[in-house]
């Protein structure tokens, strides 16, 4: 096995040639991930920029190491950094209601670069290691992420209520609910009908409850058409 690893660890082409492998096909589970939940980065991004900073790691020590030649060994590296930072800036997205998608593919995107780089420069063991720690980051910890925001004393919702006493109504169930109004306010949206009018809402649930029971609650009102937790 110590053979195997000091093999890949070379420079030959065939050492090259399946750490190039490596990373494309880590990349590419990582971007196979991001697809199940139907991220716009898929496979082919994540395949391609895993490959791209091995390469680019690759070359950079092939150039350093190339007599009679001064090449900064952390140059390309630190470029590839920058720009997969810019790549991954237009992943995030900012909608109309302040919410703010693409974080978690962005970062992820960022750290396949890093763990290509990893791959590329022969340092497998930190490149398959980060390869799972990137899988548990997105999938096991997602969970405890999702139970933490259910458990958040504070739930802003997004509501189309009924223009006619709609907002009157809405605000006197959260008070009686002894739920804290933080604030109400009209939004721009479009609503899906013309008699309603869109408002975002932020409460202080003062850990009483789950966020999913207020929005089932809500989403019970005759005069709440639609509703989305922001």
């Amino acid at each position: 096995m110590k053979e195997v690893i000091n093999f890949l660890d070379g420079f030959s082409t065939s050492a090259v040639g399946i750490r190039l492998i490596i990373a494309t096909l880590f990349g590419s589970l990582v971007g196979w991930e991001r697809v199940t939940k139907k991220h716009n980065a898929g496979i082919k991004t994540f395949a391609l920029v895993s490959l791209g900073s091995a390469v680019a790691t690759i070359l950079n020590i092939y150039l350093a190491s190339m007599e009679n030649q001064s090449a900064d060994i952390s140059r390309i590296p630190a470029g590839v950094v920058s720009g997969i930072g810019f790549l991954g800036a237009g992943m995030i997205l900012v909608t109309g209601r302040n919410q703010i998608k693409g974080l978690t593919t962005a970062a992820s995107l960022w750290v396949t670069s890093i763990m290509g780089m990893a791959i590329g420069g022969g340092f497998l063991e930190m490149g398959t290691i980060c390869f799972v720690l990137i899988m548990i980051s997105n999938r096991v910890l997602q969970y405890f992420s999702q139970r933490v925001e259910e458990h958040n004393r504070y739930l802003s919702v997004y509501l189309e209520v009924e223009k006619v006493k709609g907002v009157v109504r809405l605000r006197k169930f959260l008070t009686e609910s002894g739920y804290s109004l933080l604030s109400m306010n009209k939004t721009k949206e479009k609503t899906l009908q013309p008699s309603d009018v869109a408002i975002a809402v932020e409460l202080d649930l003062k850990g009483q409850v789950g966020h999913q029971v207020v929005i089932e609650k809500l989403n019970n009102l005759e005069y709440v058409n639609y509703l989305e937790e922001i």
